[in-house]
């Protein structure tokens, strides 16, 4: 199984979800670095966001690492983009790992990722993936998908929505 390394945009969107139980389920342990915490729980409790308070709590019932990435692991990865710190920061771990999974949504982000031959999977892969091994139903992937895109705080795509629900209704 590969080691899992989550970035803040499929941590918050399965939080508004109330579906980090698919992370558990799916790779059994994710790790998130100091800066994804930071932007994810502490910015977000100070802004009053819930999901904040959802990804504390699931994190720290899980005991699932917040990893400091060293230094010279940070100044040895130099993007070829612009990259929020967590993103740099999830990047710069990733590739120090044996097969990583990296979770992003960001298309700039994934685009730097493959870039340096990181595997990436974006919320909609991690819900087509728990929908794939039995963990939802497809009508129950559907209505997650559709709040998605009807959701304004969650910033995915509406035609990357249809075209997931389209393939998974084809693999149903």
């Amino acid at each position: 199984m590969p080691t899992v390394v989550c970035n803040s945009g499929p941590l918050i969107t399965l939080g508004k979800l109330n579906r980090l139980d698919l992370l558990l389920d799916l790779y059994g342990q994710v790790q998130i670095t100091t800066s994804v915490y930071d932007e994810v729980v502490t910015q977000g409790m100070a802004r009053g966001m819930s999901d904040a308070l959802t990804v504390r709590l699931f994190w720290q019932r899980q005991r699932w690492p917040i990893v400091t990435v060293p230094e010279a692991v940070l100044t040895a990865y130099t993007p070829l983009v612009i990259l929020d710190p967590g993103e740099i920061e999830v990047l710069a771990l990733a590739q120090t790992l044996a097969e990583p999974l990296v979770l992003l949504d960001d298309e700039t982000a994934r685009a730097e990722a493959r870039r340096v031959g990181l595997h990436v999977r974006g919320t909609l892969g991690v819900l087509a993936q728990a929908h794939r091994q039995g963990l939802l139903s497809f009508p129950q992937l559907e209505l997650l998908i559709n709040e998605i895109a009807a959701r304004p705080d969650i910033w995915i795509a509406t035609r990357l929505c249809e075209q997931v629900l389209e393939i998974s209704r084809s693999c149903s």
